[in-house]
């Protein structure tokens, strides 16, 4: 199967095309810059401008067209709320014109799934402002990564004090902008045993959704592009501002 992966639920949007599981083509451009940042288009630009370049260039790498692709597959978050619906319309428009399935992957799944370096307890874990942070917990082991929470919105430090429970006397490694905004509360609550890397260190969270999503294609996953939503977890600050004024 030849299936694009895309994910817009963060700073940093990506693209990536896989076939039979191996990595064909992959393009990622950040608004923060990165090293791995595409070449192919401007870096001022947002996410609404940037993703279709950034489709092109990946399938123009591979030698291969949209026609070419077998299914698509999108972060659903929790991440960005503007940056969500991007990702989604653009896949939902082009699932509805290509005529090929589509699978929604979480956010913090695909981040933790990026990781193929480190055994034992991993805690997603992404900066959602307002001293917040969306995370999930996993136990990597191998090639298995299984989840030991669900998504969630909470306070940096629960979150916190959840992984050291969780790690007991082990390290927990922590993936995601939230460990660069609360590193002081990380190394406070777990000094050496609390990792973190680079973001750019690992593979792009498209390739992690669209790895993901060849299981769900080979069991018939794919999802009524209807039903295909964004997972926000809380309210919009538009939202939140109504329900202060009622």
């Amino acid at each position: 199967m030849r299936i694009l992966g895309v994910d817009t639920a963060t700073s940093t949007a990506s693209v990536a095309l896989i076939e039979d599981g191996r990595l064909v083509a992959e393009e990622v451009h950040s608004s923060r810059g990165s090293a791995n940042q595409s070449q192919t288009v401007n870096s001022r630009v947002n996410h609404a401008e940037i993703i279709l370049p950034l489709i092109e260039a990946a399938l123009r790498k591979a030698a291969a067209s949209l026609r070419d692709l077998s299914g698509l597959a999108v972060s659903i978050g929790p991440g960005s709320f503007t940056g969500l619906r991007i990702g989604l319309s653009t896949v939902k428009g082009l699932a509805y014109g290509l005529d090929i399935p589509v699978v929604g992957i979480s956010t913090l799944l695909a981040n933790a799934a990026r990781v193929n370096d480190f055994d034992g307890l991993i805690c997603s874990f992404l900066d959602a402002r307002k001293k917040e942070v969306y995370a999930a917990l996993f136990c990597r082991n191998g090639d298995a990564l299984t989840r030991l929470t669900e998504d969630r919105v909470a306070g940096a430090s629960e979150v916190i004090e959840l992984a050291e429970e969780l790690a007991g006397a082990a390290s927990c490694l922590f993936i995601g902008d939230g460990s660069t905004s609360y590193e002081k509360l990380l190394m406070d609550a777990l000094g050496n045993r609390a990792l973190w890397r680079a973001d750019d260190s690992y593979p792009s969270l498209a390739s992690a959704v669209a790895r993901l999503s060849e299981t769900r294609f080979q069991e018939t996953q794919e999802v009524n592009l209807g039903s295909l939503v964004p997972v926000y977890l809380r309210s919009s600050e538009a939202e939140f501002r109504i329900k202060n004024l009622t």
